[in-house]
């Protein structure tokens, strides 16, 4: 009799695993697709050799859920400078006609959607292996690297890992998630045989977890350590300095890391299909942010003039930036983050303990056994007009105190965003999209921020709940 982690595996592996007659349509397609970019090539007079890669030429792809990847491997003697916009060119003129948007990796690439389906024409150089040019240059060596190992279990069971980690929240190496690449899936269900020994291998996770498919440090692996810096470390099997799993940041491994301990001890099909995601309605909203006694503080903004990925590296460097400046003037961050539909709207959000902070600030100086330390000290506090009370000895050490500067969050972020916030670390395309307009917004002021985008306002009831779904 099978075990109910074996009935939720069967089950979830046949909806994910394409029939045959969607992976004729996306066989299809895709080759259809590649002739098109093999046309464009031609007419620009840009000799490329076209493949289609990625999930679709290895038939690891989620039914209902394909992405087809075509990359043009060009000349290396084609300079950089031309390199993205050339071959950008010639994939805008082959999708002529459907959705398109400008993406970035380490170069431009474009996506585009054909009846319903994303689209990533990328452009590589065509060189040895090893000898690459631009990080997309590895991208043929794992295709071909990965298919001969592959039979239909093994492609089940990658299947099984990425809807996985999709159902999670954890799949995608773009700068926006951090998360898992499908290579890296491939990776890892290559190395533990099965999705299930994958997830018992994380569910166990004690320390850093070092794969190395080929051995290229069999008998240097103290080395690798000092090598990556990273957490989980993946030998790329193609390029021995590479780690494949760079792109994963610690929060994507820690939540992998105990929603497998969860699936093993509930498993459902949560995990796989997690539940929409709905909206509270206003009432409610105003309700749960009421009742949490803390202040919610948007920082929101318009268009900025970059691709997804540049746009995400950007957003998450200012808010790191915002969350430091805050810390600096005694604000108590429970909890933030950062939203944005890569179009015309983005927000910051930061919950904090409470708005307003009392005027007065305790603040310590050098222990008395620090004599030059001390007289700075009683030099730069005894007549300034900020010091309320002292300087006093406690403790053994000298103490002050003063006024702080700020005692509203809202004035703070007001005064240090009105020229763009360059001086604080807002990075340079967000800050111009800050000095051209932004608002800061408190509470239930952001109500009508909230009616006018649905996505947003989802977004929004995630950020309140704060709950995984899996955990039911």
């Amino acid at each position: 009799m099978k075990s109910a982690l074996d009935n939720v595996c069967a089950e979830v592996l046949k909806r994910v695993t394409p029939n045959a007659k969607e992976r004729k349509h996306i066989l299809m397609l895709a080759e259809v697709l590649r002739r098109k970019v093999i046309e464009a090539a031609k007419k620009a007079d840009v000799k490329a050799e076209v493949r289609v890669e990625g999930s679709v030429a290895k038939d690891t792809w989620l039914s209902e859920e394909p992405d087809i990847d075509i990359f043009m491997r060009v000349s290396i003697t084609m300079p950089r400078e031309a390199f993205g916009t050339v071959c950008l060119e010639i994939a805008r003129k082959a999708m002529e006609g459907c959705r398109q948007i400008e993406r970035f990796a380490e170069h431009p690439y474009l996506e585009a959607v054909v009846d319903k389906i994303k689209v990533n024409i990328v452009p590589c150089y065509k060189v040895k292996q090893g000898k690459w040019k631009s990080a997309t240059d590895r991208t043929p060596f794992h295709t071909d690297y990965v298919k001969p190992l592959l039979n239909e279990k093994t492609c089940g069971e990658i299947r099984l890992l990425k809807k996985f980690m999709k159902g999670i929240g954890v799949y995608g190496a773009e700068i926006k998630i951090g998360g898992f690449s499908g290579y890296l899936c491939e990776l890892l269900a290559l190395n533990f045989k099965s999705f299930i020994n994958v997830l018992k291998s994380f569910a166990d996770w004690k320390e850093r977890k070092i794969i190395d498919i080929k051995g290229y440090y069999k008998e240097r692996r103290n080395e690798v350590k000092k090598i990556f810096e990273e957490p989980l470390i993946i030998i790329d099997p193609v390029d021995k300095g590479r780690n494949a799993a760079a792109a994963v940041r610690k929060e994507r491994l820690d939540e992998l890391i105990v929603a497998a301990r969860a699936f093993f001890k509930n498993p459902h099909h949560n995990f796989f299909y997690p539940p929409a995601q709905e909206a509270y309605d206003v009432k409610k909203l105003g309700q749960t942010i009421s009742g949490r006694g803390s202040t919610l503080v948007f920082i929101k903004f318009g268009k900025v003039k970059a691709v997804p990925d540049i746009l995400w590296g950007q957003l998450y460097k200012s808010q790191r930036s915002l969350r430091k400046m805050l810390k600096q003037y005694d604000f108590e961050v429970l909890y933030d983050d950062v939203w944005s539909n890569e179009e015309n709207f983005n927000t910051f959000i930061f919950e904090l303990e409470q708005r307003f902070l009392p005027p007065l600030k305790k603040h310590l100086g050098p222990p008395i056994e620090k004599r030059n330390e001390c007289e700075k000290f009683l030099l730069k506090h005894l007549k300034s007009q900020n010091t309320i009370s002292g300087p006093y000895l406690e403790k053994g050490r000298w103490v002050v105190e003063i006024k702080r500067k700020y005692l509203d969050a809202m004035s703070l972020f007001l005064e240090k965003l009105s020229d763009g916030g360059r001086h604080i670390g807002v990075a340079d395309l967000i800050s111009q999209a800050i000095k051209d307009k932004f608002e800061v917004l408190s509470n239930e002021e952001a109500q009508d921020v909230y009616l006018s985008d649905t996505a947003f306002a989802k977004f929004l009831t995630a950020y309140l709940e704060r709950k995984p779904k899996w955990l039911g």
